[in-house]
């Protein structure tokens, strides 16, 4: 008894060392409406409580409204949603944590109207941009920070059977596979998902899987996708079915193995799914659904088949939870609500996987895209 009591002590002794080592940083996306005001925010997080300070902000990128991190968080990336056509970009920032001010780097046009959607794979070579309004999805070298020309972009004519929605392919995110050889696109508007191989060397670095798309459930939308930390599966939520789907994984295919609600009750023609994010220990996974819902879903994960069960359901503290973050302690889930203008914190339990309130929220005009990553001190 000695022995086990002294083991685990040891080992919470050392996450909290390594907690108090970092200094954990929010970065904020939001839609600005102008290049002038400020659109990218950098918060202050307080693992210990919970608290968020405001260190500084960046004006002239219009409309960041989705970020993504590099893999030694050094630069951020972000795509701009104009909401203009033939404007949409991706851009580029360096984070001084030592100074924790944001630069501009670079700007590179999206190759579509209206990106949505910027990821990088684990070697911060190559960063996707998914195009919503455009239907088109690209492809940029990376080096330094500094994004190059688009090496390819892939534009689709496509539709689905929700006609409100689905005149067009809209392509609403790009992720790598864990192993980096394959990418997915969510296309909302064609109700598939899209698989590539990537082909680092060659002139279109992206070529189609076998198969070259999954199909998703008809009218369902399908948004974002994820993949677990350990186990071969990958889930997707989908916006307008208001569910996430579960899929076996292996190179470079998807196979559905089941579909769950992510909404309530009431049924309605198109539930605003948004956002969905696995706990760090890769035992429970959150997804957030907006318009009249504004919850955060929380299910448990089966560790030997990567089923879901619903185990909970928290509001989300306001209107229009677009995106949110867990803190890589996995102690908190941090959610921006659009609509209402606040980002709201929570607690976690990392028993149950269920939220509580902090009582912590911060004021942000129309927040839509949160990242977080500790910085040495």
């Amino acid at each position: 008894m000695f022995r086990k009591f002294s083991y685990l002590s040891l080992i919470a002794l050392f996450v909290g060392l390594l907690a108090n080592a970092q200094q954990y940083y929010l970065f904020v996306g939001s839609y600005n409406r102008d290049k002038d005001k400020d659109g990218v925010y950098v918060y202050r997080f307080n693992y210990a409580t919970g608290a968020l300070q405001p260190v500084s902000a960046l004006k002239g990128v219009l409309n960041p409204s989705f970020l993504t991190l590099s893999p030694d968080g050094k630069y951020i990336y972000a795509c701009s949603e104009a909401q203009t056509p033939n404007v949409g970009g991706v851009t580029s920032l360096a984070f001084d944590s030592s100074k924790e001010i944001l630069t501009l780097l670079s700007r590179q046009d999206s190759g579509g109207d209206n990106p949505a959607y910027v990821g990088t794979d684990k070697a911060g070579k190559w960063l996707l941009c998914a195009n919503y309004s455009g239907g088109s999805l690209s492809i940029f070298p990376l080096e330094k920070g500094h994004i190059a020309p688009a090496k390819q972009v892939i534009a689709f004519q496509d539709s689905s059977v929700l006609k409100s929605r689905q005149k067009s392919s809209h392509i609403h995110s790009g992720v790598f596979s864990p192993d980096g050889r394959y990418a997915f696109f969510a296309d909302l508007g064609a109700d598939k998902i899209r698989g590539y191989q990537l082909v680092p060397a060659a002139a279109a670095p992206l070529q189609p899987a076998t198969p070259p798309y999954t199909r998703t459930v008809p009218g369902s939308g399908p948004r974002h996708i994820i993949f677990h930390q350990r186990l071969p599966y990958a889930y997707c939520i989908e916006e307008m079915g208001g569910a996430v789907t579960t899929y076996k994984y292996k190179d470079g295919k998807l196979d559905s193995i089941q579909r769950i609600s992510a909404h309530l009750a009431q049924p309605v023609e198109d539930y605003n799914s948004a956002d969905i994010h696995i706990s760090p220990d890769g035992k429970f996974l959150y997804a957030s659904t907006r318009e009249y819902a504004n919850t955060i879903f929380i299910y448990a994960i089966n560790q030997q088949n990567g089923t879901l069960k619903s185990i909970g359901q928290e509001s989300s503290g306001g209107k229009h939870p677009r995106n949110f973050v867990i803190d890589p302690t996995g102690k908190y889930l941090l959610v921006a609500n659009q609509n209402s203008g606040n980002i709201v914190v929570f607690k976690r339990n990392l028993q149950t996987g269920l939220l509580t309130a902090t009582g912590t929220e911060v004021k942000v005009l129309n927040p839509s895209s949160l990242q977080m990553r500790g910085y040495g001190k």
